[in-house]
């Protein structure tokens, strides 16, 4: 759907240049922004060539026809201009209420009516740059496919890296980086093209799923531009201790190594204070594999989890105070007009109390 609320044809007049011919005024009102328009209906006739030409099909409603002997009538007949004008009206206002959009998104309806157009693409057979609220979630199921070839590309490079094919394994990293690169640019035109749809009219309810959505490709783009970067670079017949994720640094030490290095008693004592009987770090899982760089990894990337978590949640607690804000300012208004349909029926009822005793009197 287009951003337009409502057209209204509200009125006509006469012209005599370049040849005497009659134009009707359109007021269209947005969302955000109402504006007017001067369209004669050879205008009209050439808005319904194109869109009947564009759309393989004719629009809802059809145009008022031509009358005989329309061009000695029509400057002059205010009922013939009465019946177009409210044919026309009819004719508009079917196209913004019809529920398929290939005409109110067309190009030609768009120009008619004066809606501002932007670029459909930055170069030809290039991304697109401008979006309606359809193209728009296409590019972000697009932008969605790219991102899981990027991981595709990674599993591949992991796969080569521990057959030992060294050469193949660099050229997958290359390519996920590439793709990646690609993803990260029309993640911004995307977020360009979000902010283009809410200035025309989109819903706040809306507008923040979105947002969320442009918001999860981002954190998608973050965490694979760092497995991208952090590439292994060990195989089946050796390792590199100097990458900091590589499999000297993920694989622990044998526990004999470890009991030689270190001793089998630990005699440092451990001096805090704490509540209760004191618990050993345990092992998880996730840890268990890791040496102490391989944590510092972990914990680092949790971190950036639960910063993202946090800043969700802070927009969700602001949304929740503005809706907050707005049921208090409702129920003000509200206590008010209560408080006057309170006044309202006391005036009654002293009306009613005084008809009363002037009724027992005449009786």
């Amino acid at each position: 759907m287009t951003a337009i609320q409502s057209v209204l044809i509200s009125g006509y007049q006469e012209r005599l240049e370049p040849k005497a011919h009659t134009v009707y005024q359109i007021e269209i009102r947005g969302h955000v922004r109402s504006w007017s328009i001067w369209r004669r209906y050879s205008e009209f006739d050439d808005l319904h060539t194109e869109l009947v030409k564009g759309t393989g099909s004719p629009p809802p409603a059809s145009l008022p026809p031509k009358h005989k002997y329309s061009i000695l009538r029509s400057h002059s007949d205010p009922v013939l201009l009465e019946e177009r004008k409210t044919g026309l009206e009819t004719y508009l206002r079917a196209i913004i209420s019809a529920k398929e959009d290939k005409w109110r998104e067309a190009f030609p309806f768009k120009e008619f009516l004066g809606i501002p157009i932007g670029r459909q693409a930055g170069v030809a057979g290039g991304p697109p740059t401008q979006f309606t609220l359809t193209s728009w979630l296409d590019e972000h199921q697009e932008l969605q496919n790219r991102l899981r070839d990027v991981r595709a590309d990674i599993n591949k490079r992991e796969a080569l890296s521990d057959q030992g094919d060294v050469s193949a394994s660099h050229k997958s990293n290359v390519s996920a980086k590439q793709k990646l690169a690609g993803v990260l640019s029309r993640i911004g035109t995307l977020g360009k093209g979000l902010t283009e749809l809410a200035m025309n009219g989109m819903s706040e309810g809306e507008l923040q799923r979105r947002t969320d959505m442009v918001a999860r490709l981002q954190d998608d783009c973050e965490k694979l531009g760092k497995m991208v970067i952090v590439a292994r670079q060990f195989n089946r017949s050796g390792t590199d201790p100097s990458a900091p994720y590589s499999s000297a640094s993920t694989n622990p030490a044998s526990a004999s190594d470890r009991e030689a290095l270190l001793g089998t008693t630990n005699t440092f004592t451990r001096v805090t204070r704490v509540f209760g009987q004191p618990s050993k770090p345990q092992e998880t899982e996730a840890t268990r594999p890791l040496d102490d760089v391989g944590v510092f990894g972990l914990q680092q990337t949790q971190m950036q989890q639960q910063d993202g978590q946090l800043a969700q949640l802070t927009t969700i607690l602001g949304r929740q105070k503005q809706l907050g804000q707005a049921i208090n300012s409702e129920i003000n208004e509200q206590i008010v007009v209560l408080d006057g349909l309170a006044n309202d029926v006391d005036r009654v009822g002293d009306k009613l109390s005084k008809a009363s005793r002037q009724m027992h009197r005449l009786g």
